[in-house]
């Protein structure tokens, strides 16, 4: 290829990427795993439509970044989903990509080794090889796709998505949902407000055409007829808290407005808490209560909950990293998890 000083004046590297196809092949979606993803669709769709009356509860680490620790997560979360699936609904959270304000460590599948090499395909291995196990383990698993590359890699293994804050605004992320094939859940944009989120899902829910990949990793034109599960995620903003009452039914009247279901989970974290995981369970009981009041519109609540409580920056000696706790965002630890979970299942009952 002849180069030009017109072009990629600022690239440094372009390496080919494994084909999603490749990848599914080394690891492929087994019976058991594929049962379990396509149950917990169904479940999760059910609840949006009403005819499931359980509360789903979105919950686990801010970002997975140590493998063993998430499959430990796991194997201590789905006893309990279990115990308490009458009336919650558990969903695991499996972040692989973290949107950055500026800079910052961006998630497993882009730097997997916690080192700056940004080995992504093996990123994408690690993904798609945990999400695996925990869908084998029968567990439900939520991710936000944030580059609209990964879910070709990943989609087929999870239950829910989110778009997040910083990107619901985004044509790109509103074609790309209206494709995927699991309930998204549309995240109120920074500043608080939920019309960004209420406009995206509206888009989201109507067909698309835009440019994309397909299976064999060759640029496509995608058509999608659009997607019906798509819903309001409120997780505050820089004007602080929206799971009150009143934020929720505003929320709700503009969702109606549009001719949408009113719709709402509430994430306890971000700017709900004002970014201290201490106080998630402030959220998380007043959402609770609204439930129990009769808004059965407001259908479940997402928890950043780790093994252990807090957080710890990313050092240059990832060894060093103690077990268990966030990397990014503060959460609560599995006590505390235990805890409000229990409590929320009696609440409800």
């Amino acid at each position: 290829m002849v180069s030009s000083p017109a072009k990629d004046v600022n690239v440094t590297s372009n390496n080919a990427l494994i084909r999603p196809s490749e990848l599914e092949a080394q690891i492929p979606l087994s019976p058991p795993a594929e049962a379990s993803v396509l149950e917990g669709r169904r479940q999760l769709e059910s609840v949006l439509s009403g005819a499931d009356d359980r509360f789903a509860v979105i919950v686990g680490p801010c970002s997975i970044h140590d493998q063993p620790a998430a499959l430990d997560y796991a194997k201590r979360l789905k006893p309990l989903a279990e115990q308490l699936s009458d009336r919650l609904l558990i969903v695991m959270r499996v972040y692989f990509e973290k949107p950055r304000t500026t800079v910052g460590w961006k998630g497993l599948i882009y730097d997997p080794n916690l080192n700056d090499t940004y080995q992504i395909e093996d990123g994408l291995r690690r993904a798609r090889t945990l999400l695996l196990e925990i869908a084998e383990a029968g567990l439900y698993s939520a991710t936000e796709f944030l580059d609209p590359i990964v879910p070709q890699y990943l989609s087929d293994l999870v239950t829910w998505a989110a778009i997040g804050a910083r990107t619901t605004e985004s044509q790109t992320h509103r074609q790309m949902a209206s494709g995927l094939s699991m309930p998204v859940g549309f995240k109120n944009g920074t500043d608080g407000d939920p019309q960004t989120a209420v406009d995206a899902l509206v888009a989201a829910s109507t067909p698309q055409a835009f440019l994309g990949i397909d299976h064999d990793g060759q640029a496509s034109i995608v058509e999608t007829k659009g997607n019906a599960n798509c819903h309001l995620v409120m997780r505050g903003g820089r004007g602080g808290t929206n799971y009150d009452a009143r934020s929720i039914a505003v929320a709700q009247a503009a969702l109606r407005k549009a001719n949408r279901p009113g719709h709402v989970v509430v994430d306890c974290s971000h700017g709900n808490s004002n970014k201290d995981h201490t106080r998630q369970h402030i959220a998380f009981a007043d959402v609770i209560a609204q439930r129990t009041a009769g808004n059965r519109d407001l259908l479940g609540v997402m928890l950043e909950s780790n093994i252990n409580a807090g957080a710890q920056k990313l050092s240059d000696d990832p060894a060093a990293l103690e077990y268990g706790i966030s990397i990014t965002d503060s959460c609560i630890g599995w006590d505390e998890t235990v805890n409000l979970l229990e409590w929320a299942y009696a609440e409800l009952g």
